[in-house]
């Protein structure tokens, strides 16, 4: 039986004060543990760490500075745990905590070792509870509540199944708390129509995601042939229901694969540190050959950003695509329009293509 990966907001997992919702996540274990035991594998991705630092160290509001977050999430981290931990082994079933980051699970080598020792700890019939490592990488601060790690943990899985939790019934066409007329999306099937929603990035006190995350790591998953399903943490019954394709919170089908996970990674995760514009030639070369782009297509360079960041490609103002730099921007600046030969002669170690084709992303 398939995997379900079954990721907790911050507002499900801890309260306004920061302590843990024991009752929420009393039922949350409870349900995986039935999933478990009915021979289904489980991966739990939680928020909360920095939520429950907060609670712990009388933290009234979300600090803003990187190392407060950073502290606050180490103080929070192996208590957060340990609840589950306590809660599943009650259970019968056994944890292990894995903390990772968004590196982790884009560079090569990461991905594999990742990929391989959960999926070892999934066959020892252990659901593993992962977090975002962001006592030393600010990747969750930024990216929304880990929603996008969630995400990227399904597609580095091949899993049956994503269930993002929030404390909403699902996806509703604008914000319930401010517009009484306010309906439930039961069935996105086309994301580009969810463009005339309000769809904002409100979010909790504790939290830093929103239902615009979600609706990203759904599209994120669902591009990699995993349905998705965005419900209310808070009810029980949600997990079991949607693990059954019942009718509940808003579910996203599964679209016909067409990335690997390193590229839906750099496409809907992954930030822009700057913009390339290209020629007519190179732009078609991306869309429609799957080439390399090399420094001779490039007709200017926006932004400071150095090798290994990634950059928008722009041809004419539209957006061509993302990919992956091989120099910065002060020697994209030296080589741009030259030939490759040209361009190892004023810089000898650099690569040959600007952005390689395997780190590079259609729009």
């Amino acid at each position: 039986m398939g995997t379900v990966v079954i990721k907790l907001g911050s507002s499900i997992v801890c309260d306004d004060a920061g302590h843990p919702r024991r009752e929420v996540l009393e039922h949350v274990c409870d349900e995986a543990a039935a999933l478990h035991a009915a021979g289904r594998e489980v991966v739990i991705v939680t928020s909360g760490a920095i939520a429950r630092g907060m609670g712990v160290m009388g933290l009234g509001m979300r600090p803003r500075a990187v190392d407060e977050l950073q502290a606050a999430s180490a103080v929070g981290q192996g208590q957060l745990y340990r609840v589950y931990d306590e809660l599943l082994n009650e259970r019968g079933v056994a944890t292990a905590q894995v903390l990772l980051t968004f590196f982790d699970i884009s560079a090569r080598t990461h991905y594999l070792n990742a990929r391989q020792t959960l999926q070892r700890l999934l066959d020892w019939r252990v659901v593993p509870v992962i977090n975002e490592n962001d006592t030393t990488t600010t990747d969750e601060i930024s990216f929304g509540d880990n929603d996008f790690l969630a995400a990227q943990v399904a597609v580095l899985l091949g899993a049956e199944l994503l269930v993002l939790l929030t404390s909403t019934d699902g996806l509703f066409t604008a914000d319930p708390r401010l517009d009484p007329s306010a309906r439930i999306v039961p069935l996105v099937e086309d994301f580009e129509a969810l463009a005339a929603l309000d769809i904002r990035q409100t979010t909790t006190t504790l939290g830093s995601g929103g239902m615009r995350s979600k609706v990203v790591a759904a599209e994120m998953a669902t591009a990699a042939g995993i349905p998705a399903v965005v419900a209310n943490g808070r009810t029980p019954g949600v997990i079991a229901a949607a693990a059954a394709g019942e009718a509940v919170g808003t579910r996203f089908p599964a679209q016909e694969a067409s990335y690997s996970s390193f590229k839906l990674w750099l496409k809907y995760a992954k930030r822009s540190r700057g913009t390339l514009a290209v020629d007519a030639g190179a732009a078609r070369a991306l869309r429609e050959g799957g080439t390399s782009l090399l420094p001779v297509g490039i007709t200017g360079v926006r932004g400071g950003f150095d090798a290994g960041d990634a950059v928008e490609v722009v041809h004419d103002g539209e957006v061509v695509g993302k990919g992956i730099s091989n120099y910065a921007a002060g020697e994209l600046r030296r080589v741009a329009g030259l030939k490759s030969a040209q361009a190892r002669e004023l810089l000898p170690r650099a690569s040959e293509e600007a952005i390689h084709r395997d780190y590079f992303v259609l729009a």
